[in-house]
């Protein structure tokens, strides 16, 4: 330490500890470098502290070395006990233990040995007693089939040997001692003779209960095959047995109205075919029982599969038959050659004078073109027979399908309970079907509705008494609609129905689509042109009305599409079972899935339906629009201005406070019943004649227009308004906001309650002009009164500031 602290010398000789952490304030100080007396006392200050630091360690350690040694010399004397132990464990092990362990290896083998032996006996004893019980059955099959003549005993005989091994049965030993004298055969082919003889004899016996009709031997002898091992051919002998009987009830069903008035008329086809179905569930109904019982799970499916080659040749000799008595095929050819002469010519420019056809029952050669060689009476005929044997076609597919998927147990997927089987879906019926009666009925019921649409328009008639004269009563109830759209719309209901009921989800995808193809280019475009050729609303001189007539027949058109969509949507609705707030929701309704037995078709046909609504309603919302704003441009639009004007007619905003608190007229309200009286006359006999929607929209485009309207006459009073005449104008504004608004609730308009927001930055505009300085300082600042205000700019805020003089 001497050393270290004389000076330069010692300084190299003893390095800085390197464990001794660094400090967080400054370096360290070098004596090396340091330039005068109070760096060299700082740096020996350092070096002090350092040598404090290490001996206060080294001191620790000296301390600690004490206990180290104590505790390895308890682990020396631990260490010998040890030692002791491990010593009289080997002598342990190598002595009592080794003997022991020799003696277990032997117990252990001879016991492995013992239960080798048991095992050769039982397997022993077990063949023998399998020999013996192979040798009972064939000495009782023989007995049995001898002079007793005990078929039941034979049979049980077979069924108890066709549970010994064949290993045992073809075997040796059983060769050796199953035959006698009486029985020299080996047992293998003695059973299969006596098996053999049994299934032809189990035949013979059958065919003549059949003949006999003699129910309690056929069950008798169906019951006998599985116990000889001949499953197979009792499950098809009774397919073909159960199938007779289904051919002779088919043929008794076609034959017994043979020639009589049934085969022409009603649903004798649809019905024959119904029974058809219904006796083939019902004997795999009351059957399958039977067969499940004594064949094994499942064995129903091959009857079912034999059952259903008989419905093939049965159903397909019914929908022949039919479509032959229908004349189905003539019919077909008779629509795809149809015109549609009326809807073609109707959408082609005007080529003869007169007044619209639309007012005419018979125009032209109308009557000629209604009978032009296709009976539409026939025709709903035949698609309600279609529809019906399709509902039933379904529902057979149905139990069929639920019958040969099911496990026993509840499935929760639907989809797979009730997938058709690939027998099913691939037989001829099916593809008969297919072809007989949905390919038709999907063509069918496209010209079905087409023509009814085109019918409908032919015989279209307007409603009659209706006047824009407010004070002549109207003389026919609301909804003023044509006659087209109250047929046209039950029409749809009627086919959506019709396809409804068949359970088809090919049907229903195919014809639901055609539905709304044909309404967007028939209902909404015949319409269309209604509107643009037939009652537009021009006036005849710039700045005149048109024609009283004319308004009203365009105004009816308008309900037209206004009620076509109300109609559509109720139909779906109805149709689906879905409540009118679930319009968006995709989900499969409780109601299609009674309908449909799979749960992804119901959610399909919901789909498909629900985009039927849709789409009419975004084609009619499109023509609905440009309808309304033809009725607002030329028949509202022009007299808006004038009403306006003679509202404010002589109104001052800037007056002597002095000279009108002598007026008498200073505190009477002028405007609100000036614009009330013009108001209420000029939209009233819309109000009348529109449905409420209808009107709704019209007053929506009318309020919108007339609320700029009324904020352009605010911005021309400039700053020709005083403070009394602010309040004034307030009132007044005020009061011809509540009339417009107060038009839609006289009308019952379903948007009445968002009219007030046309007059959004009107009405705000005036609460500015009546603000007082502490309110309007809190809306320059941006407190909260401008909220109050949103609608307005700041640069509005300020205008409309200053036009009030104070």
């Amino acid at each position: 330490m001497a050393a270290t602290a004389n000076g330069h010398n010692a300084m190299p000789q003893s390095p800085p500890n390197t464990n001794v952490p660094p400090t967080e304030t400054s370096p360290q100080p070098d004596i090396f470098n340091a330039s005068s007396v109070a760096e060299i006392k700082a740096t020996l200050s350092h070096l002090h502290t350092q040598e404090a630091s290490v001996t206060a360690r080294l001191d620790a350690l000296v301390t600690s070395q004490k206990d180290l040694s104590r505790e390895l010399g308890r682990l020396d004397l631990m260490r010998a006990s040890i030692g002791a132990h491990a010593s009289t464990t080997r002598s342990i092990s190598h002595g009592m233990l080794s003997e022991a362990a020799g003696t277990a290896d032997r117990i252990s083998n001879a016991v492995r040995r013992l239960d080798l032996e048991q095992a050769r006996v039982k397997a022993t004893l077990e063949v023998v007693e399998q020999v013996a019980e192979l040798k009972a059955c064939a000495l009782g099959v023989a007995g049995s089939m001898g002079a007793p003549q005990d078929w039941e005993k034979a049979a049980s005989y077979l069924h108890r040997a066709a549970q010994v091994p064949a290993t045992v049965v073809n075997g040796a030993f059983a060769a050796e001692m199953v035959p006698t004298a009486e029985v020299p055969d080996p047992p293998s082919v003695t059973l299969d003779n006596a098996a053999e003889s049994l299934c032809g004899l189990f035949l013979r016996e059958f065919e003549k209960a059949v003949k006999e009709n003699d129910g309690a031997k056929i069950t008798r002898f169906f019951k006998l095959f599985p116990l000889i091992g001949r499953s197979e051919v009792g499950l098809d002998v009774y397919g073909r047995y159960v199938c007779q009987g289904v051919a002779a009830k088919a043929r008794a069903n076609l034959n017994g109205a043979t020639g009589g008035a049934q085969t022409k008329d009603g649903f004798f086809y649809a019905n024959a075919l119904t029974r058809l179905f219904e006796h083939i569930a019902q004997i795999i109904d009351g059957h399958g029982g039977l067969v499940e019982h004594h064949y094994g799970p499942r064995k129903m499916g091959r009857v079912i599969e034999r059952l259903q080659v008989e419905a093939d040749v049965q159903g397909g000799i019914i929908l022949d038959t039919w479509s032959d008595e229908r004349h189905v095929d003539r019919k077909l050819m008779d629509i795809k050659s149809y015109a549609f002469t009326f809807l073609v010519q109707s959408f082609l420019p005007a080529q003869r004078p007169g007044p619209p056809r639309s007012q005419s029952p018979a125009v032209g050669a109308s009557t000629a073109t209604d009978e032009e060689g296709v009976d539409m009476k026939e025709i709903d005929g035949v698609l309600n027979e279609m529809a019906i044997m399709l509902g039933r076609w379904s529902l057979y597919c149905r139990f069929l399908a639920d019958t040969c998927n099911s496990s026993g147990e509840d499935d929760a997927d639907d989809d797979k309970r009730f997938e058709l089987p690939s027998f099913l879906r691939e037989s001829p019926l099916a593809q008969k079907i297919n072809d007989r009666l949905v390919a038709p009925f999907n063509t069918m019921t496209t010209f079905f509705f087409r023509r009814s649409v085109e019918k409908a328009f032919q015989l279209d008639e307007s409603p009659s008494g209706l006047t824009l004269n407010p004070q002549r009563p109207l003389k026919a109830d609301p909804p003023h609609i044509t006659s087209a759209v109250d047929d046209i719309m039950y029409i749809v209901n009627k086919v959506i129905q019709q396809s409804l009921a068949t359970s088809q989800e090919a049907v229903v995808t195919n014809v639901v689509p055609t539905l709304s193809r044909v309404l967007g280019s028939d209902f909404i475009g015949m319409t269309q042109r209604k509107m643009r050729d037939e009652c537009y609303p021009r006036a005849p001189v710039q700045g005149g009305q048109p024609a009283e007539q004319t308004t009203i027949s365009f105004l009816v058109q308008i309900n037209n599409l206004d009620m076509g969509v109300d109609y559509i949507r109720r139909i779906v609705q109805n149709n689906t079972g879905s409540k009118p707030t679930d319009t968006t929701t995709t989900e499969a309704t409780p109601h299609l899935l009674t309908i449909f037995a799979s749960p992804s078709a119901a959610k399909k046909v919901h789909q498909t339906l629900q985009t039927l609504s849709t789409t009419f309603e975004s084609k009619v919302t499109d023509l609905l629009t440009d309808g309304i704003q033809v009725i607002f441009n030329n028949a509202i639009k022009p007299r808006l201005r004038p009403i306006l004007a003679d509202t404010f007619r002589d109104i001052e905003y800037a007056p002597n406070p002095n000279l009108e608190a002598d007026s008498p007229t200073f505190d009477k309200e002028l405007v609100k019943p000036r614009f009330t009286a013009s108001w209420n006359d000029l939209l009233m006999p819309f109000a009348r004649i529109l449905t409420p929607t209808a009107f709704d929209r019209v007053l929506g485009v009318t309020i919108a227009y007339l609320a700029r309207l009324l904020e352009k006459r605010l911005w021309s009073y400039g700053s020709r308004i005083n403070a009394l005449g602010a309040a004034r104008l307030e009132r007044d504004v005020a009061g011809l906001v509540g009339a417009a608004v107060d038009v839609g609730y006289v009308a019952g308009a379903p948007g009445r309650y968002r009219y007030r927001e046309s007059f959004a930055r009107c009405v705000q505009m005036m609460l500015v002009m009546g603000m007082d300085e502490d309110e309007w300082d809190e809306v320059r600042r941006g407190g909260v009164a401008a909220e109050v205000v949103e609608k307005l700019g700041r640069e509005d805020l300020i205008r409309v500031r200053g036009m009030v003089r104070r």
